[in-house]
């Protein structure tokens, strides 16, 4: 669940456990749903997650001053607001022709229409409507977009830190009046074709968001969520379990604070990050709502009362505070009438959640907070942000808006951008952190710091970004500059690429920007007069960026610099909090209340288990096997040779868009260049070539081209169920990703052959900037995402493609960027030789396999003919190499680890490789580990366990089988669990009607909605991996087939796992030591270690 802004966002799905890494991962990344998006309380923008173009400063890893999810930064969070290309899009004319005709001031179902425009840059009409009983708005944007959008939002203002909103938007999924089970959200997961299922908390707004592209399954959504946020079943007890309890099983245990949130949140200020994205917005609004933590703190949490959830629920969850939003091809009396049936009961109610404007400061404050660091060389983990609060959202003009977004990304959207440079060159820190602009929340603010400093670093970082901001207030910058951050920005609006989330969705959240705030919605939609109008303000004053800067920045007196102080006492004074917390209240119990407490402590747990009334289950909406295609989605491939290279082109229309994808063959790579590859990837885009320095070739990108990126991809090949021996040899694939409008097609092609054959490998000063940054970003990340790294570690002790991947970014590449930048000086030489062998190998047709993603005709006029010109210097031979390659020398060991963090949760995995235990996994394999994780590992793991989520996942693949837990409080108890689903499974009765919801949630992870991008680069991954169509028909037919007898005998498999898997738990010293106490035999280390 989420809780979102710069501040924190979570989901009320444990959407965090997507193990798409990084890097592209072959082993989770086929079975990853559409609305599986990593948390992150530090802003991290799923829209453009995907992205990561070396144009736009998003790369492989995001770095941390790259704009955040939900950051406000209307160019990035709402890229789906195009320039529409109108002779291939729908008109206002074919939109009109399938939607009822309304007049402006009737009445429609109760639904007054106000306001209906016709919007030509996101080609829709939007119709605003009020509920003539209530008052609750609608926005209705009728379109001819398949995959629908519904979401019902509630202004939900807190006015402390103790997570209500946070915990509500839990807490009214768990039943309801219409559907009275625990936990319908999971049934709905079980039995929908849903393209996006989730809920946000946001520092000022609640979500909750469906989408799909089939009609029944969509208002299946729609009525399951309308009936939880307004009719919902809040008990004493779900707030127990969703927020927080005192737990007590036997008389002589220790007391523990236990609760979904709780420990989620106590994960989210685990991460260094998310601590200062949350003081650096806190500390600039200390009057208002943005002075709060929305999601909750982990010390204050346990202060919320059942009296206060319950009078946030009567007063803010109403219609009078609601605002709706349809988006789609769906018939709009559908709508009204739906809403109509949940609206009809309610009256209209005076409810005051306005956000109240903070005022301004006469001078700047300076604010200092410890953080838990960890241990090690605490000297150097200081970590600052200078934050202004800018302008008001709703009284400037979306001109100006967009005028501060312009400049955001010419101040640090690269990293060849003047103030991000000027920070990386100053060497006082190891990353430029910071969200940058944020123009979500009511009044405008940016963001921008350093992380890695040591102390003196700290005292000078604010002089250092106020200088850089002053020189260029003085100087601006170049036409090159501002021609290249314009380029993005038109690129952007006429893609219209959201990735796997839906466009719908990334509407509303841009639309709510003023809407939330009584403003007229439909202004953040309409992108292209604002985009024009800059354009023309930029001709006629050259200096008008400068004075933004000036206004904004330099004599703007709301200015907030925020460090944080690593603390090596930091983690045990909140231990010690926690403690006297739980022995405050143990001395108000008597021998009689301890009793009471652990008979309630048992009741609970014995509630979460028991089973829902299988009348109760019946009547949550499903979709029956019959609402599905019976024959799997076939996306277009035409194979064919340019210079003795393979190219794959899938034809698709992509509105003038060409999407590049150059695969290269690093599985015969010699050992000792293996974990250069990421970190040459990096160096490929921003090292800069012999004629043109990394600023000017950033420039470029981003005058030129749509974006530049790079990927990795490691998997195994695919093989026929006769074949015994299991899965096929590895697929390890670096990829060059680029896009670009078809008629500079050419120009990408130019600057991919300057960098693969001129890239200056000399630059060592520019080299070590790199190396730094990736070193600490890979470190910075592990803790926050203890499960991809446990999944990492448990992958490579079986596979040969998992132990590479895990070179080329888990703890061994760590460990591998820290000896490089301990050799850099002594031995620069030798590491320069080192890349320049790697890009000797990388420039080679033998190991290189293209695709293209844009129309026939695109492909033959533009593509091609430039395609032909970049492919003929480069050679055709295979690079001739004496060293051993990686595969001959890898040595894959099984072993249980215990990898320490400075965190207070947990992140536990357990996993074996089945081809190796003897079992051939199938669809049903598939079937089975989706029940498990949304019936026995939620309910144990989550809803008893107080995890945020855990889930199990297996490779058809490679045969790998892989249990992981996500903020996890325990160790051998999660670890218990896992065991004991093979008893579980092999004792299930499932009826038809649950197998077929089961088997419908499966088939809809098959068919995630993807646009043309998506499916090119899927065509690519299928054909390097050897799947074919009749494959993926296959496994579709498996999993159609599926019976109960097949989860049964899968109980047995399940078992090997339990007798012969490896661990690898990531977590804090105390929790990985006690559970070595508890019989574990984990090999403790910390993630730093060399």
């Amino acid at each position: 669940m989420a809780a979102m802004g710069r501040v924190a966002w979570s989901f009320s799905t444990p959407s965090c456990l997507s193990l798409t890494r990084y890097r592209i991962s072959g082993t989770w990344s086929a079975i990853c749903k559409a609305q599986v998006i990593k948390p992150r309380y530090h802003p991290q923008n799923p829209f453009l997650r995907f992205s990561g173009f070396s144009g736009l400063c998003w790369s492989r890893r995001p770095k941390s001053v790259v704009k955040p999810l939900y950051n406000g930064d209307w160019l990035r969070r709402y890229i789906s607001a195009v320039i529409t290309d109108k002779s291939q899009k729908s008109t206002e004319e074919a939109i009109r022709e399938n939607i009822p005709k309304r007049v402006v001031g009737d009445v429609y179902h109760s639904f007054q229409l106000v306001q209906e425009e016709y919007i030509p840059d996101i080609d829709s009409i939007i119709r605003k409507y009020v509920h003539t009983h209530t008052g609750a708005q609608l926005m209705s944007v009728l379109n001819k977009e398949e995959n629908k959008t519904f979401g019902v939002v509630f202004r939900t203002p807190p006015s402390n830190s103790r997570g209500t909103p946070h915990i509500l938007e839990h807490s009214v999924l768990c039943g309801s009046r219409k559907y009275p089970v625990k936990e319908p959200f999971v049934e709905l997961m079980k039995s929908s074709l849903n393209t996006f299922l989730n809920a946000f908390t946001f520092p000022d707004k609640t979500c909750y968001p469906v989408a799909s592209c089939n009609l029944k399954d969509f208002y299946n959504l729609v009525d399951v969520y309308l009936d939880a946020v307004f009719y919902p079943n809040l008990t004493p007890d779900v707030l127990k379990q969703e927020g927080h309890h005192f737990e007590l099983l036997e008389e002589n245990a220790p007391i523990t604070i236990q609760g979904v949130v709780y420990n989620e949140m106590k994960g989210v200020f685990s991460n260094p990050d998310s601590v200062i994205g949350s003081w650096s917005q806190r500390c600039l609004f200390p009057e208002n709502t943005y002075g709060v933590e929305s999601g909750g703190d982990p010390q204050e949490i346990p202060d919320l009362s059942w009296r206060e959830f319950q009078d946030f629920y009567r007063r803010l969850y109403h219609p009078s505070n609601t605002r709706f939003w349809f988006y789609g091809d769906d018939p709009e009396d559908m709508r009204l009438e739906k809403l109509e049936e949940y609206l009809k009961d309610f009256k209209k109610l005076s409810v005051d959640s306005r956000v109240q404007l903070q005022s301004r400061w006469t001078q700047p404050k300076h604010f200092t907070f410890g953080y838990d660091a960890g241990n090690d060389n605490l000297e150097k983990k200081h970590m600052a942000t200078v934050n202004w609060m800018l302008a008001d959202v709703i009284t400037d003009d979306p001109t100006k808006i967009l005028a501060l977004s312009l400049l955001d990304h010419l101040l640090t959207g690269t990293s060849a951008s003047p103030l991000r440079k000027t920070l990386t060159d100053s060497g006082l820190g190891e990353e430029v952190i910071g969200s940058g602009i944020e123009t979500d929340l009511r009044q405008v603010t940016y963001s921008i710091g350093l992380k890695g400093m040591a102390k003196e670093g700290c005292q000078s970082l604010e002089n250092l970004v106020l200088d850089t901001l002053k020189r260029l207030s003085k100087d601006g910058f170049s036409q090159g500059e501002i021609e290249s951050s314009l380029n993005t920005i038109e690129f952007m609006l006429k893609e219209q690429n959201t990735g796997s989330f839906p466009k719908g969705l990334a509407l509303m959240l841009r639309s709510l920007t003023t809407w939330l705030h009584d403003s007229d919605p439909l202004i953040p939609l309409k992108f292209e007069i604002p985009l024009q109008q800059l354009k023309e303000i930029l001709q006629k004053d050259r200096r008008y960026l400068n004075l933004l800067i000036e206004e904004h920045f330099i004599r703007n007196t709301h200015r907030a610099y925020v460090s944080l102080v690593p603390d090596p006492d930091f983690a045990t004074k909140e231990v010690e909090k926690e403690m006297k917390r739980i022995e405050d209240f143990r001395k108000t119990l008597d021998k009689s209340d301890i009793q009471q407490l652990i008979e309630e402590t048992k009741r609970l747990k014995e509630k979460q288990i028991a089973p829902d009334d299988p009348a109760q289950l019946a009547k949550i909406p499903a979709l029956k096997k019959s609402d599905i295609d019976q024959k799997a989605p076939m996306i277009p491939r035409q194979v064919t040779s340019l210079e003795d290279t393979t190219v794959l082109l899938t034809p698709l229309f992509t509105n003038g868009i060409v999407y590049f994808d150059m695969a290269i063959n690093i599985r015969q790579l010699p050992a000792h260049l293996l974990s250069y590859v990421p970190l040459f990837g990096e160096c490929l885009l921003e090292l800069g070539t012999t004629k043109e320095d990394f600023v000017s070739l950033q420039q470029r990108i981003g005058r030129e081209t749509g974006g530049i990126r790079h990927s990795i991809y490691c998997s195994q090949m695919d093989v026929p169920n006769s074949h015994v021996g299991g899965y096929g040899p590895a697929v390890a694939q670096f990829i060059i990703r680029g896009k670009v409008m078809s008629n500079k097609t050419h120009l990408l092609f130019d600057i991919l052959r300057d960098v693969l054959f001129d890239i200056d490998l000399n630059n060592k000063d520019r080299f070590r900037q790199i190396l730094i940054e990736e070193k600490s970003g890979v470190e910075s990340s592990i803790s926050p995402s203890g499960h991809r790294v446990a999944a990492s570690r448990l992958n490579a002790q079986y596979t040969n493609s998992g132990w590479a991947d895990e070179q080329m970014g888990g703890i061994s590449y760590l460990q591998f960027l820290s000896r490089l930048a301990d050799r850099l000086d002594s031995e620069w030489d030798s590491i320069r030789s080192d890349l320049e062998a790697l890009r000797s190998y990388l420039v080679s047709k033998a190991h290189m396999t293209l695709q293209v993603t844009t129309d026939e005709r695109t492909f033959e006029s533009s593509v091609a003919p430039s395609l032909r010109k970049l492919l003929q210097p480069i050679p055709k031979d295979m690079h001739k190499q004496s060293s051993t390659s990686w595969e001959e020398i890898l040595e894959k060991q099984k072993r249980n680890e215990g990898i320490i963090v400075p965190s207070t949760v947990n992140y536990v995995g357990k996993g074996a490789n089945l081809f190796q235990l003897g079992y051939q996994p199938n669809g049903a394999s598939l079937l089975a580990m989706k029940y498990l994780g949304i019936s026995y590992l939620w309910e144990r793991i989550r809803v008893q366990g107080g995890a945020y989520g855990a889930f199990g996942r297996v490779d058809l693949r490679t045969g790998q089988l892989i249990f992981l837990s996500y903020r996890d409080p325990h160790v051998k108890k999660t670890l218990d669990t896992y065991d004991n689903a093979a008893a579980f499974l092999s004792q299930a009765q499932l009826s038809s009607e649950e197998i077929e919801r089961c088997i419908i949630g499966v088939i809809g992870d098959m068919d995630s909605y993807q646009l043309p991008d998506a499916k090119g680069f899927t065509n690519l991954i299928r054909y390097l991996s050897g799947v074919t169509q009749e494959r993926i028909q296959e496994r579709r037919e498996q999993v159609l087939t599926c019976t109960n007898q097949d989860l049964v005998q899968f109980g047995s498999v399940l078992q090997s796992v339990a007798s012969n898997g490896s661990i690898v738990a990531v977590g804090n010293e105390q929790a990985l030591q006690q559970a070595n106490a508890q019989g574990l035999d984990l090999r403790l280390f910390r993630a730093t270690e060399q």
